[in-house]
């Protein structure tokens, strides 16, 4: 981003269009498990790709993320790591673990940060597993050059996942999908979650070449994809739910409603939408799919794949 910026607008959502899409009558609430939240604390550690996003250059702790979620029935959560600085790494995922310790907290799953690319990676991970909610690591790519998720060493880190039950969470752009397939086609025995639904250009509503390798990935039975990001990457100033929604219907007619999941992307949301807004525009564009496919989406599938019960 930029680390996470790249592509961002540092813009809160202001425009009256945006919030006209909202103003119907709500859903019945629906118990929603988030598969992707963040939390970066800056008087603990340091994210150096913040510098290029003002708005988002603060602290974001978890009584900002409960506020945020007010009047939604969130019911767990899993933490993905914010590319912290990598020399903060391990001090990073230590404290989220503490974190989902506490008796208020909805962390059930934390995917901690890692560089499967450094031959140190195993020795690495037995430094942080063994606690019960860790369940998977994350190492951004879209930052970096297409070969680091090329490398042999990268590619047999991640392979390892398997034998410690701990998935890989793929960030790319949509550009670099067909590392993200080389990966997977290398990884049989690994649990893969595409983060972002591959990071379309949702603004630029360009779905092509996207589309065709989104179908490719979602050959491989062993990988799942994050209905997540979207509305970071929409036109902040006049989005809407049918802006997003060609992305959405195509992720769940590759991967079907069984290997889709909802992510809120908070804070990294806000700045196109608040929380409920997004919560809102997918629900809108899956009314019609029913509620029994909408819970898959929102809650079930999201147990079973992060395995949070």
């Amino acid at each position: 981003m930029g680390q996470y910026g790249r592509g961002l607008s540092s813009r809160l959502v202001t425009s009256p269009k945006v919030h006209e899409v909202f103003v119907a009558k709500q859903d019945k609430p629906m118990k929603i498990v988030d598969t992707h939240q963040h939390l970066w604390d800056l008087d603990l550690f340091r994210y150096s790709w913040l510098q290029a996003l003002p708005t988002l250059n603060r602290s974001f702790r978890m009584k900002d993320y409960l506020e945020a979620t007010k009047g939604l029935d969130v019911v767990k959560s899993v933490h993905l790591e914010a590319d912290v600085d990598e020399a903060l790494m391990f001090d990073e995922t230590r404290h989220i673990l503490k974190l989902s310790e506490q008796p208020d907290s909805p962390l059930e799953g934390v995917v901690a940060c890692g560089r499967p690319e450094n031959k140190g990676f195993r020795a690495y991970l037995e430094k942080i597993v063994g606690h019960p909610k860790l369940k998977g690591i994350r190492r951004i790519l879209h930052t970096q050059p297409d070969d680091l998720g090329r490398g042999q060493t990268f590619i047999e880190n991640v392979a390892s996942l398997a034998s410690y039950g701990l998935s890989f969470d793929i960030c790319v752009l949509a550009r670099q999908l067909p590392v993200a397939i080389n990966l997977v086609s290398r990884c049989p025995d690994v649990t893969f979650v595409l983060d972002h639904c591959g990071v379309p250009q949702v603004k630029e509503r360009i779905v092509d070449p996207w589309r065709l390798h989104i179908a490719e990935l979602a050959k491989f039975p062993n990988v799942f994809c994050k209905v997540s990001g979207l509305v970071a990457y929409a036109d902040p100033a006049t989005w809407t739910a049918d802006d997003l929604r060609p992305y959405v219907e195509h992720v769940i007619a590759c991967f079907d409603w069984d290997r889709v999941l909802f992510g809120s992307d908070w804070p990294v949301c806000t700045l196109s939408a608040t929380y409920a807004q997004w919560v809102e525009a997918l629900r809108s564009i899956t009314r019609d799919a029913g509620e029994a496919n909408q819970k898959k989406l929102f809650h079930d599938n999201a147990i079973r794949v992060y395995r949070l019960d």
